[in-house]
């Protein structure tokens, strides 16, 4: 029987894997004293539920918000009493506690009032499916190219004065589109699609530049995150094209509450940042606003855009592990979480401690019954009786001068 020669193996070259996100470049834009874009960190979001004539609630709803991470605000102006209210809100805030950079939303055939809230805000967001109009025809066969540019001259028609507004006052425009409301036009044209939501934006974005003004955050929302992720995709591929720059607003809209409105807000926005696509975020919770901001900075942390709260590196548990994992990953974390910047490693055996935690600036590992030992990296430091570990992990971030009083 004949012998083949044994074949000379190569190793496949692997290709170069780079752990950074690589944030797409967008022009940076004003809002109050927090820039969105431009290479700064991804900015959070949330919006208040007060109605915005109650000025005192408003004002602490707000307050609220900022203090506890919130860099802008949104508020709802579906009047023009809404509108003249907020110069009211916003004085209160300068007087009682500091400026807070604020953003209005504008629907339904608003100019007038849009007009008016561009006085008092910082941004005005504005609805491209709802600013103007456009009565949907039973019969409709087709929309003419007339039809078209007779609607799109209405549209630059009426939006011409806020942006001249804006732009004079050097604030900002965001461009938030939904796949939920998109205008009559669109959707014959395009359908309930990414397409027909991009090009909506871009309608509107070219009215902007026509004004010489450049101040202009892009959302596309929608309430399913496929949509939502296709859609902002596609949107920053066109804009490529065009040589456009704008930074974009990331969200799922109506995403729900719980666990599942969090996991669902989470699968459309981190596939995006992973991407290097999204400058600011909001998550739409239906639960008070507060409990927004912990879940945009849990996404930021999770994707190492954002350091605001100790990162927990803790394995799984299993027959190896030597202490009640959970019990102790709640006793590190009740006695560490007020701190910023710091890795923790929580691991239940030698096994996977060292080589698992080599990143964490701390670690606290099981390596015999009734023993735990602590490690600064990737040394360990000391091993002492269980019931102290928590208390020695403290004197060790202590004894490197890492630790700050709740």
């Amino acid at each position: 029987m004949q012998t083949l020669p044994n074949p000379t193996k190569t190793p496949n070259p692997q290709p170069a894997f780079d752990t950074t996100i690589k944030r797409r470049k967008t022009r940076p834009v004003k809002v109050g004293s927090v820039t969105i874009g431009g290479g700064n960190p991804v900015v959070v979001q949330s919006m208040i539920n007060e109605d915005t004539l109650d000025i005192d609630g408003s004002v602490a709803g707000i307050r609220r918000l900022h203090e506890i991470g919130c860099e802008i605000v949104r508020v709802t102006v579906p009047s023009m009493a809404h509108a003249k209210a907020l110069a009211e809100i916003k004085q209160k805030l300068i007087a009682t506690y500091q400026p807070v950079p604020l953003v209005a939303d504008v629907h339904h055939n608003g100019m007038k009032i849009a007009l008016e809230v561009a006085k008092h805000v910082d941004k005005v967001r504005i609805n491209p499916g709802l600013y103007v109009f456009e009565k949907p025809k039973a019969d409709r066969t087709e929309y003419t190219d007339a039809e078209f540019a007779e609607i799109g001259e209405k549209i630059k028609e009426t939006l011409e004065p806020l942006v001249i507004s804006l732009r004079d006052q050097g604030k900002a425009l965001r461009i938030g589109v939904n796949h939920g409301s998109l205008a009559e036009r669109m959707l014959f044209t395009y359908g309930d699609t990414p397409e027909g939501m991009v090009e909506s934006a871009l309608e509107f974005i070219k009215i902007c530049e026509s004004l010489d003004f450049g101040n202009i955050v892009i959302s596309l929302k929608a309430s399913r995150a496929p949509v939502m992720v296709a859609a902002y995709r596609l949107m920053a591929h066109r804009m490529d094209e065009l040589g456009m720059d704008y930074p974009l607003h990331l969200g799922v809209t109506e995403a729900g509450d719980g666990e599942y409105g969090r996991i669902k807000s989470t699968a459309g926005i981190a596939p995006l940042l992973a991407d290097g696509i999204g400058d600011t975020i909001r998550v739409s919770l239906t639960e008070a606003p507060e409990k927004e901001i912990p879940v945009c900075y849990s996404i930021l942390q999770a994707l190492g855009l954002r350091k605001t709260m100790v990162e927990y590196v803790a394995c799984p548990s299993c027959g190896r592990t030597l202490f009640n994992l959970e019990e102790v990953l709640h006793k590190v974390r009740a006695a560490t979480q007020h701190l910023t910047g710091l890795d923790i490693a929580v691991m239940g055996c030698i096994v996977n401690g060292p080589g698992e935690m080599a990143d964490a600036d701390y670690g606290y590992v099981g390596k015999q019954a009734g023993y735990i030992s602590l490690y600064r990296g990737r040394e360990e430091i000391k091993k002492v009786p269980e019931d102290r570990g928590v208390e020695e992990l403290i004197n060790l971030i202590k004894s490197d001068d890492r630790w700050v009083e709740p």
